[in-house]
């Protein structure tokens, strides 16, 4: 039987019968003369080298309703730049890459440090923001898409399904958040299940029901890189530079926004990307440093919202998620064991053990600094301080895409 259950305060678009690839994208194509979509591709170059992006671009080449594509280009020499605008050739319409580590966009940088303005490190976040401050000042495009450049199992009705219901006029999102299975052999996406549904349950079972984990606990995929928003999304939502980018921009979405207004949508019945390493001692890279930026993420939201924090309430949610981890842990083995599929229980046992150890490390951090790293400042204030950085961060762009 289908899955139609509706559960949660947002709403969830699910994947039933076989819906028509050709009907969904010949109505954004009809759409898209009234609503303009960009599409945003946080990028590594050494994901040109993989077997995701040449499938990517394939699929994109099929794709006739989208007004730009952006691709946001890290850790790439010029040689590199030069090969990779080369590679997105077969996508039709404006393409433009931004060269991260070119000089005239460390100009841009530079000019936002000097006037106080913090971005943060480099990373996904970081290169999503930038994306977002070039479509808001071509002010070409009215919606937003971003999607991973990893993806294996790309294709483009994953891009049309996440875009149809913030670019339908006849619905009524502003954000639609994707969410599929990770499945192979065996059940993948260990933080989803083995760290963030426990914590958020073992965070109600203290703190008793709140609205922004209600929200948080709604959605099936919360830390999926997929997502859909309309454009004026980007210049009031900050986001973090840091593994905490999904979580908080969810936060941030939860803010301004009515959950009414909010969806997720089943993009495909099988989603296959790289893999984290658990670094389960390493608390700088893999999923251990993954874990700490979410829960620092979670906990200072929560603590905008008027909750208190101490140690000895870390203490008790250092429990209480061990025991809601293992369970999940009996729920998830009984589901892998009826389906066939591997289930190595010891290496989910050390998963939860390092999601534990990251959770003390999360609460230790807070607790000795509150605020924490600051979020990306939101484009408004950006422009605000500096009038002329719109015009001076097109002008890069464009200049290396000549």
């Amino acid at each position: 039987m289908s899955d139609f259950f509706q559960n949660g305060i947002i709403t969830t678009l699910h994947k039933l019968g076989k819906p028509s690839l050709e009907k969904l994208e010949g109505d954004l194509l009809e759409y898209s003369r009234l609503r303009l979509t960009a599409l945003i591709l946080p990028a590594l170059v050494s994901e040109f080298d993989g077997p995701a992006m040449p499938r990517i671009v394939a699929e994109l080449a099929k794709v006739k309703y989208l007004s730009e594509v952006i691709l946001v280009l890290d850790k790439a020499s010029l040689k590199d730049f030069a090969r990779v605008r080369r590679f997105l050739e077969p996508i039709p319409g404006e393409v433009k890459v931004i060269h991260n580590d070119g000089r005239r966009i460390a100009e841009v940088y530079d000019t936002l440090a000097r006037n106080g303005l913090s971005v943060g490190h480099r990373g996904k976040g970081r290169s999503a923001w930038l994306a977002y401050g070039y479509v808001l000042a071509r002010g070409r495009s009215d919606i937003i898409a971003l999607h991973d450049c990893d993806i294996v199992t790309y294709s483009r009705e994953m891009l049309a399904r996440l875009c149809y219901p913030v670019v339908s006029p006849n619905l009524d999102f502003v954000f639609c958040k994707g969410y599929y299975s990770r499945v192979t052999d065996r059940m993948h996406g260990r933080v989803t299940r083995l760290l963030v549904t426990p914590l958020l349950r073992a965070l109600e079972a203290l703190q008793g029901r709140h609205p922004f984990i209600d929200f948080l606990d709604s959605f099936r995929y919360p830390l999926s890189g997929e997502f859909c928003m309309m454009a004026d999304m980007a210049r009031v939502n900050r986001i973090p530079w840091d593994w905490g980018l999904e979580v908080g921009s969810l936060a941030e979405v939860y803010r301004n926004y009515s959950a009414r207004r909010i969806c997720q949508v089943d993009l495909a019945d099988n989603y296959e990307h790289k893999h984290q390493t658990l670094s389960a001692h390493n608390p700088e890279k893999g999923l251990l440093k993954m874990t700490v930026d979410i829960c620092k993420s979670i906990f200072r939201t929560l603590a905008s919202e008027g909750c208190v924090f101490s140690e000895p309430f870390f203490k008790s949610l250092a429990v209480t998620y061990l025991r809601n981890a293992e369970d999940s842990m009996v729920k998830y083995e009984a589901d892998a064991t009826i389906n066939g599929l591997s289930f190595d229980r010891h290496e989910e046992a050390k998963a939860v053990e390092a999601f534990a150890r990251g959770i003390a490390m999360a609460a230790g951090a807070y607790l000795e600094n509150p605020l924490g790293t600051p979020l990306i400042p939101n484009w408004n204030r950006v422009l605000a301080a500096i009038p002329g950085i719109a015009d001076m961060l097109v002008e890069a762009v464009d200049a290396d895409n000549r």
